[in-house]
């Protein structure tokens, strides 16, 4: 029998305060990547569970933080620090969604090993500390989850990275919104069944 939700984000909160967890421990070595996927309409339960166990991790009784970064905030923080959000209405209205993707990817250096956002998340991720990843649904189509981790696992490995996935991950390839397949491999671990 497959455990509901609620009791797959109790068995994160219980794991990610284990000193076994945080050390990679018994993953033959590799870097501790993980995608928690639950279905895209329960989005507004595993941001609220997510907002509690940062504020429980806040008291600083777990001997690590937290650290939460939705890709979305991300995204639009970016843009407008480079001065670019208010354009990019325009730019999508004159030249559809498509060139707009492309636009700010290359802005972002989505593609690239100097990717703005996996640059963001490294200089904001302290050395003991568990990453949340959220907001990828959010972003879609701008950003794709697989951009994401496939860089960040070159530059984060000393540190184990959650994402949080609104559609389906079978250990090979992420499936967003029930329709939307993302046919990239991954080397993530599928985080609690």
């Amino acid at each position: 029998m497959m455990a509901s939700l609620e009791e797959r984000l109790d068995i994160v909160e219980r794991m990610i305060k284990l000193s076994s967890f945080r050390q990679n421990k018994g993953l033959g070595n590799e870097v501790g990547y993980y995608v928690f996927d639950y279905p895209a309409e329960k989005e507004l339960i595993v941001r609220e569970r997510i907002e509690y166990m940062k504020a429980k991790n806040r008291r600083g009784n777990d001997g690590f933080e937290l650290v939460v970064f939705d890709l979305y905030d991300i995204v639009i923080d970016l843009l407008e620090q480079e001065g670019f959000l208010e354009q990019c209405f325009g730019f999508e209205k004159k030249h559809g969604m498509e060139l707009i993707v492309k636009a700010v990817g290359n802005l972002l250096q989505i593609n690239d090993d100097e990717s703005l956002i996996v640059k963001y998340i490294q200089e904001h991720t302290p050395l003991d500390a568990v990453v949340f990843i959220t907001g990828v649904g959010k972003c879609y189509p701008i950003l794709r989850s697989h951009k994401v981790l496939n860089n960040l696992h070159q530059a984060i490995d000393r540190v184990p990275v959650v994402m949080f996935y609104p559609g389906k991950y079978d250990g090979q390839e992420l499936v967003l919104f029930s329709e939307i397949k993302d046919d990239n491999y991954y080397r993530a671990f599928r985080f609690v069944e």
